[in-house]
């Protein structure tokens, strides 16, 4: 089994947070953190996703379902098998998604957001809605909308430092096989929640917003003035929306 690093938070439910690509868990844990630790009785729990961070992504590791298996195996282990809660952003909504269609019976509530899916469609031209667009490199730039000096700092405190522990190469040979196969039986029945930014050039909203029509039992957010760093740019809506979902968990 695949050592997967993490850091954790707290007893009781346990809450997985899954981080997205070319990332690890500090930037989960900087956006998602501040609002489920004011939450009594979680167990907040964030891993590196294999290829980033701490965690190794072993040469016989090729496709996204290899990682798919090692979230899996890794979830019933650190939970000890018990019902959790699944929170991913950006691919990590992506492995959540399959993770809760897999194993339906051990997610206790579902939340994705600005979710990475199969058939993206009608993704918009990146656009800055606030700063001069001048601040910060590249990554920055073509990552944030939202670009103030407040969304630089959170940029160079939580995402930038990850970029010098991503294995390009693992990512380059995982990325060749990287869609998951559908699950199997109905949809993921329990309490889910969709958020997406209206502005997202990553992977934009309109796949996000179909997810409502999958999920019998979810709550749909498209935010404005938003884009894939929403949980940086818009966190006191995300509080809400987090918070009303947990209310339904």
């Amino acid at each position: 089994m695949t050592a997967v690093h993490h850091v954790e938070h707290g007893t009781g439910r346990p809450v997985l947070v899954l981080h997205g690509i070319g990332v690890d868990h500090h930037e989960t844990q900087a956006c998602f953190e501040p609002v489920l630790a004011a939450v009594d009785g979680l167990r907040r729990i964030y891993p590196d996703l294999p290829g980033m961070g701490r965690t190794a992504a072993p040469e016989e590791m090729r496709s996204a379902e290899d990682v798919l298996d090692a979230l899996l195996g890794f979830a019933a282990q650190v939970t000890g098998g018990a019902p959790y809660l699944l929170v991913g952003h950006s691919a990590g909504a992506y492995y959540a998604q399959a993770m809760a269609g897999r194993t339906p019976d051990q997610v206790a509530g579902l939340a994705l957001v600005c979710p990475l899916l199969p058939g993206l469609r009608d993704v918009p031209e990146h656009r800055v809605v606030a700063g001069t667009g001048d601040l910060g490199d590249d990554g920055f730039r073509g990552y944030f909308v939202v670009q103030t000096p407040e969304m630089l700092e959170r940029y160079e405190r939580h995402v930038a430092p990850a970029a010098a522990l991503v294995d390009h190469a693992a990512l380059e040979r995982m990325g060749e096989r990287w869609e998951l196969a559908p699950a199997a039986g109905p949809p993921y029945a329990g309490p889910t929640l969709v958020v997406a930014g209206r502005l997202d050039s990553t992977v934009g909203y309109a796949a996000a917003a179909g997810l409502v029509e999958h999920y019998p039992h979810a709550s749909l957010a498209v935010l404005d003035d938003a884009g894939h760093a929403l949980p940086h740019e818009r966190p006191d809506v995300l509080r809400a929306l987090v918070l009303d979902w947990l209310t339904r968990t």
